[in-house]
């Protein structure tokens, strides 16, 4: 599928990852609708020449009506890149007592839950394109949903449900024409982890095998756009990581 003449939604596009990627598409030529919780990601989107609908991805009514705005805004739908979540660090038995039940459910609400909530309602859409090749779906999981470190059971489940549903939605979708894969990101330099002190910083990225430095979120946008671009990518979850390995 060529980028340049693709209707693109991105979740979570207003920061991190998913702003990079909206970016990105948006540079390569692509239409872009950035769907994002925080009403300010208006101005992220407007600033790189992207749509803009709010959308609380947990919520069935809340993505349905931004997806139709996104419609509404590009006429359809081609891929859908699903950056959305958030992050949890809690043991499951810590100085306070066992891990909060809300906190873990919170966690596979948004990046498990939440993903496969936007995918089936954009595939509906891709569905109606009407071609051979109807639509890509790109995912994010995490090296943790391999390599989990402590206090990371919640963060860890939630991604290792995105790495296992990848081929299965793969196979569901391929008589609709969608290809389905997900990117496995290790430690990136997104704006929550540059924020930490730069010593903090500088440990994470010793960890990397090579090259010993942070990924850049722009690195992710390029392997989301080849996963796009590659017709027989398909069914695959993706490390993108610096050979790291969690310990």
């Amino acid at each position: 599928m060529d980028l340049s003449n693709c209707r693109a939604v991105v979740t979570g596009g207003a920061s991190g990852l998913g702003a990079a990627t909206a970016a990105h598409f948006r540079d390569r030529g692509a239409e872009v609708v950035v769907l994002d919780r925080d009403p300010a990601g208006a101005d992220a989107a407007a600033a790189m020449g992207a749509g803009f609908a709010q959308a609380d991805v947990t919520d069935e009514d809340s993505v349905a009506t931004a997806l139709a705005g996104a419609v509404g805004l590009m006429g359809g739908i081609d891929v859908c890149v699903n950056c959305a979540g958030i992050a949890t660090g809690e043991k499951t038995l810590g100085r306070d007592g066992p891990h909060r039940l809300d906190s873990f459910r919170r966690t596979v609400e948004i990046n498990l839950i939440g993903s496969f909530n936007v995918l089936r309602l954009a595939a509906e859409i891709m569905a109606r394109n009407g071609r051979d090749r109807n639509g890509v779906i790109v995912n994010t999981a995490s090296i943790a949903a391999l390599d989990g470190q402590k206090g990371q059971a919640a963060y860890a489940a939630s991604k290792a449900g995105i790495a296992g549903m990848t081929l299965p939605l793969a196979r569901d979708l391929a008589g609709q024409g969608i290809r389905v894969c997900a990117i496995a990101p290790g430690i990136f330099g997104t704006p929550m982890l540059r924020g930490l002190p730069d010593e903090v910083q500088d440990s994470l990225a010793a960890e990397v095998t090579f090259p010993k430095r942070l990924g850049d979120p722009l690195e992710y946008a390029r392997m989301a756009a080849f996963i796009v671009e590659n017709d027989y990518l398909n069914g695959e979850t993706i490390r993108i990581d610096g050979a790291l390995r969690m310990r």
